[in-house]
């Protein structure tokens, strides 16, 4: 009884749910956007164009492994059990992973499938592999290594015993650090020791050089306390690599020190921190950036080194993160560009020395404000070889935060992820803040794609798998807001395939002429119109338009922001923006940060402030055509924005929901545009939106209406079909014809519901029973009605119908969203909620679905036919001083035994040199018969002339010619023969015959 009483109480005559039942409410997990938990590793596959990103285990999830590719390839790789990534390599076609439990991942890229995983008898503390070998060596806590076969998936008998404790018994840290095989001698390995570094010989079976650094007394080494300068002190070491030619050795250390060592005989090259050189001599202490007299500041150890080189290897750069000082707020990385390296036969010890001593370039690679890089990826262009480190373009640096930062290489310019890496990584690039979706039409959607300058692509691998074509008309355009000030638009889809897969970009930062305190609040987006407002914590709004630079390449000051005004910003665009998203106009109200936003696609843009202030900008001016406060409704209308109390002092009240639409308020005979906006306190205000005869428009207060709690959500609708009557472009057009929408509002509380005609009718109430709501929506299925979709405190979705408020299915989601953050969720109208589930992880699902479970590994990832590069080799020069050339053939014998069977690689490997074999052989065998007849036309040199060409091809035709000429002349001497022949025998048979009539006569 209840029902049919709401329904004649809010004028709505007709049951606009009629067609839809319980059993339609089934969850549809369509797609996971971001990363689940907290960066700790990343790697890069130069020969397949991939990344992979590696979390840890935390409160939001499990750790995992994503593995990206171009656009909007992505696979998802779950480990054996909850743990964390903590080393991450690609090796060839599989990616291998060590985990916080001590357990060896192999994962086929080809299957995207766990293929092992292992549990080694000790704990792993390092990992190594090359493309070349089937082999990963593991060097564990006890300062072991061992070797696993990756195919056969099992340990093998070899085993390298702990080289520094043979050496130095005396020695306690002897865990194994790093492992890095010689770039161009596969058989030499170095491995890293806690107290040192080894050169170990697979060939020969034991250690070659030890490298232990050693600060004598009075050496300051790169502490900068000065209490520890007159003790002999081994620091701990961090970092071991080889130069990119073997020549030489660097080791980095917990005190920041950088070694740079002789390969062959072990002594110190040099010794130096970022800033001082020779800190193995006894001498003064250190440089202390930052530190007062008297006083010194602790450094960081170092991180992470890279000796990087050009595609000649003698052309190297090193770059170093770590050891910055503690009291410096911006750690940002080194990089040392060296001059070409000296040839070691014929230069002097002063000369090696000279070489690292004096960098021909220190640059500092810039990083965010009190972030310090913990871990780095570089970006080859194209070979794996030389530990990833030959011809960088690019860096991808992991911050302790959990972000992310790239970095051009070797300028250190920062790279927008925007179109370079995959959509789920800009989420922590850095980290998102603030998320909205708006329906835009597929055709405006389609025609916006900005012009932008940018470098080349860092990922191209990977195939999309395939999916249905589009669902909808309308795309689902998400915009998130980052903490850098950058907001990011994209198309989220409905489980369809995405014909516009490519990001929009706004720089906030730059539009508000300042790079500090940017947080956005609220973001609102008009498809229909191509426009952004966004709102900032610190007051201010700002709108952005689709447009063409005019100023691109160019970058101008920002000027002074109007107070209470509106400022032009049209000259705060990016310069390498040429189309796109361009800053129109900026509101600096100074009222609080932004509570609540709503930009309309006919013009209008709306705007509440936690100080209780709002704000209407017709973008026609643009102009401010109403700007007031909550308390200035009180007067002119019976209804007040606060409850009456002489003795408790007023609430404060703010605008929480905003909404234009097109219907004709209660006792009037036209339609007209309005303005409902909701607060905190619960009540609903609504404006009319009138034009003058000046062409501006004025708004005027119509109304308002109280209700119980606070307002989540403002839906206006038809009164007789339930379709939406929000202030479109074709209902403002129709205006014109005076036309008249019978509407009504479904205003939605955290406590209840009212549908009711404005500005001030009462209409009909319902009151959610048990838990609170959330977030709210109304939404069709297909032709069988509407229906009133909210998000409850106990995890599910609730639909209720309309007008009736009665409920029809109920659907539990949190499993999938996070019900904390349910506020914050968006719905869509066609049953699709966009929600979070972790601080950089959104969900999209869809309650009007069949079942379906989310599906992390559609997407190709391994493509056959690229094939890894041939691992150099050493030089004549190496070869002639003695060094014996191992080749990775060698490396199966030395590390598998004799008996080991022919790896599938192996296999492979033959049976293509069998085939390259076969198709020589096949294409020398028409060369060979082709010279036995000079006549057959040979084949054109690689490089031959125009003249050379024209006589080759004259002598060619000439030698036809004269070949169809004797066959010619031939056949005319067989064809004369043939007649003498024929005529011979016809002479001969009539002579026969003349003979035998004579004989005949006379009786012979």
């Amino acid at each position: 009884m209840a029902h049919l009483l709401r329904a004649k109480q809010a004028g709505v005559n007709n049951d606009l749910s009629h067609g839809l039942g319980p059993d339609l409410f089934t969850l549809d997990h369509i797609r996971n956007y971001g990363i689940n938990s907290k960066i700790t590793q990343v790697a890069y596959d130069p020969v397949q164009s991939l990344i992979a990103v590696g979390t840890a285990e935390s409160q939001f999830g499990n750790g995992q492994i994503y593995v990206f590719g171009q656009k909007r390839v992505e696979v998802v790789l779950p480990l054996p059990h909850r743990a964390s990534v903590k080393i991450l390599q690609f090796c060839a076609e599989k990616l291998l992973c060590v985990d916080s439990k001590n357990d060896l991942s192999v994962f086929s890229l080809e299957t995207k499938t766990l293929v092992n995983a292992h549990s080694p008898p000790a704990k792993i503390t390092a990992l190594h592999c090359d493309p070349t070998i089937d082999y990963a060596l593991l060097g564990t806590q006890h300062g072991e290594v061992f070797a696993y076969d990756l195919d056969r998936q099992s340990l093998t008998p070899f085993r390298i015993p702990n080289l520094w404790r043979e050496q130095f018994p005396r020695s306690r840290l002897t865990a194994v650090v790093t492992l890095s095989l010689h770039p161009r001698d596969i058989g030499s390995l170095l491995i890293g020791y806690n107290s040192g570094a080894v050169i170990y010989s697979f060939k020969q079976n034991k250690a070659l050089k030890f490298f232990h650094y050693v600060l004598p007394k009075g050496a300051p080494g790169g502490d900068s306390d000065p209490s520890s300068v007159y003790k002999e002190r081994e620091p701990p070491l961090t970092q071991a690599v080889w130069h990119p030619i073997g020549t030489f050795i660097l080791t980095g250390h917990e005190d920041s020190s950088i070694v740079i060592w002789d390969s062959k005989d072990g002594r110190i090259i040099q010794a130096r921190t970022l800033q001082d050189v020779n800190v193995d001599k006894p001498g003064p202490g250190t440089f202390s950036p930052g530190a007062g007299e008297g006083t010194f500041a602790l450094k960081s150890p170092i991180f992470k080194i890279a000796w990087c080189a050009n595609q000649d290897p003698d052309e190297t750069g090193i770059l170093i993160a770590g050891g910055q000082p503690s009291n410096i707020s911006a750690k940002s990385l080194t990089f040392f560009e060296l001059a070409r390296t000296p040839i070691y036969a014929t230069s002097s010890w002063q000369v090696l020395s000279d070489h690292f001593e004096n960098p021909k370039r220190q640059r500092i690679l810039p990083c965010p404000p009190g972030a310090e890089v913990i871990d780095l990826c570089l970006i080859p262009r194209s070979s794996p070889h030389f530990g990833g480190c030959q011809d960088p373009i690019a860096i991808i640096a992991i911050l302790a935060s959990g972000e992310l930062v790239t970095l051009s290489f070797p300028s250190g310019m920062p790279i927008t992820p925007t179109n370079q890496l995959h959509l789920s990584m800009t989420l922590v690039h850095p980290y998102i803040n603030h998320a909205n979706l708006a329906p835009v039409d597929r055709t405006r959607w389609l025609g916006m794609i900005e012009k932008r300058q940018h470098g080349p692509k860092l990922l191209t691998g990977g195939a999309e798998a395939n999916l249905p074509l589009k669902r909808f008309e309308h795309r689902n355009i998400v915009q998130t807001a980052h903490a850098d000030g950058t907001i990011r638009l994209w198309d989220a889809g409905h489980a369809d395939e995405i014909e516009n897969d490519a990001l929009l970009q706004v720089d906030v930062a730059r539009a508000v002429g300042r790079q500090a305190n940017v947080e956005v609040t609220q973001t609102s987006f008009a498809g229909a119109a191509s426009e952004l407002s966004v709102g900032l914590k610190s007051g201010e709004v700002v709108i952005f338009r689709w447009n063409v630079n005019k100023h691109s390449g160019q970058e101008f000051p920002p000027g002074e922001n109007k107070p209470q005004a509106l400022t032009n910003i049209l000259d705060r665009s990016e310069a390498a923006l040429k189309e796109g998203l361009l800053p129109f106009t900026l509101l600096d109200e100074g009222n609080g940060p932004v509570t609540a936003l709503k930009h309309s696609d006919v013009g209008f843009v709306a705007a509440g402030f936690e100080g209780g202030g709002l704000v209407i900008i017709d973008l026609r001016g643009p102009a401010v055509i109403y700007s007031g406060s909550t308390q200035d409704f009180k007067a002119e209308k019976r209804g007040s924005f606060r409850r009456s109390s002489k003795e408790a002092a007023p609430k404060p009240e703010w605008p929480t929901s905003l909404e234009f639409s097109v219907m004709t308020l209660e006792n009037e005979e036209f339609s007209s545009i309005l303005l409902h906006v909701g607060t905190n306190l619960g009540h609903l205000a609504t404006f009319k939106l009138v034009p003058e005869s000046s062409g501006r428009y004025t708004a005027s207060f119509a109304g308002v209406s109280s209700l119980d709690d606070k307002v989540i959500k403002i839906s206006p609708m038809h009164a007789e079909s339930g379709r939406p009557a929000y202030a479109s472009q074709s209902a403002v057009a129709g205006l014109r014809t005076g036309s008249r929408i019978n509407g009504v509002l479904l205003a939605v509380t955290v406590s209840g519901a009212r549908l009711f005609r404005p500005a001030a009718n009462k209409g009909a109430h319902k009151t959610w029973d048990q838990f609170l709501c959330d977030s709210a929506a109304v939404v069709r299925y297909e032709d069988l009605g509407y229906a009133l979709l909210g998000l409850y405190g106990d995890g599910c979705v609730r639909a209720y119908s309309i007008p009736a408020l009665k409920e029809i299915g109920a659907v539990k989601i949190s499993d999938v969203l996070d019900v904390r953050r349910f506020s914050d969720a968006v719905i869509t109208s066609t049953g699709d909620i966009f929600g979070w589930k972790g601080p950089a992880e959104m969900v999209l699902i869809n309650i009007f679905g069949t079942g379906v479970r989310l599906d992390t590994s559609k997407d190709v990832l391994l493509n056959p036919e690229l094939l890894v590069p041939p691992r150099p080799t050493i030089s004549n020069m190496q070869w002639i001083s003695g060094t014996q050339y191992v080749t990775p053939a060698d490396m199966d014998l030395l590390i598998g035994g004799p008996d080991r069977p022919p790896s599938k690689r192996m296999l492979a490997q033959a049976r293509a040199e069998e085939e390259q074999h076969r198709r020589a052989n096949r294409a020398a065998a028409p060369a060979s018969s082709s010279s036995a007849y000079p006549s057959y036309p040979t084949q054109a040199p690689a490089q031959e002339g125009w003249g050379a060409w024209a006589s080759r091809q004259f002598n060619e035709r000439t030698e036809k010619l004269n070949a169809v000429g004797d066959s010619m002349d031939n056949l005319s001497a067989n064809s004369a023969g043939w007649a003498d022949d024929v005529n011979k025998f016809v002479n001969k048979q009539k002579r026969g015959l003349v003979t035998g009539l004579v004989k005949s006569k006379f009786g012979f």
